[in-house]
């Protein structure tokens, strides 16, 4: 699985002009499926994510998580992240999972976000969404399952 998050002061996904998923301070989570993802690794990142020590403390330094803050989640699927680029022009999407599985996959992924208790907003699988976001700092971080980077 591969994520990019962004600490958000602000952000929401609208789909057909119906607002899907819409969040406060928090984080936004584009969420990509590999093809050989398991549920294992929903696991590992939702607890990477919720422990991630990206939020200003009381002294200004990057030491809360999403648990110490009491911040939201919205969660976007983006299968683009397994993108690959390096040869020609268009993208490749060979190590993307297929539409089921992915779907399958993003909604346990949704699932066990909430049920950390942290409040959880998302996108609409397959759909063509616009998301809207004020990125606080800025962050923004690369997480991948497979620790590619």
């Amino acid at each position: 699985m591969r994520a990019v998050i962004q600490r958000v002061s602000s952000a929401s996904v609208t789909v057909d002009s119906i607002i899907t998923g819409k969040i406060d301070d928090g984080l936004l989570i584009f969420l990509g499926i590999h093809k050989d993802d398991s549920k294992k690794e929903i696991q590992w990142l939702t607890d990477k994510i919720i422990n991630l020590r990206i939020f200003e403390d009381d002294a200004g330094k990057m030491n809360d998580s999403l648990l110490d803050t009491g911040g939201a989640i919205l969660v976007v699927s983006q299968f683009t992240l397994y993108g690959d680029c390096r040869k020609g022009r268009r993208p490749g999407y060979s190590t993307a999972a297929s539409r089921d599985k992915a779907r399958n996959m993003y909604q346990d992924f949704v699932y066990a976000l909430q049920q950390t208790d942290i409040p959880t907003a998302c996108g609409r699988f397959q759909a063509h969404m616009n998301v809207e976001l004020v990125n606080d700092g800025p962050v923004t971080l690369l997480l991948d399952s497979s620790k590619l980077f």
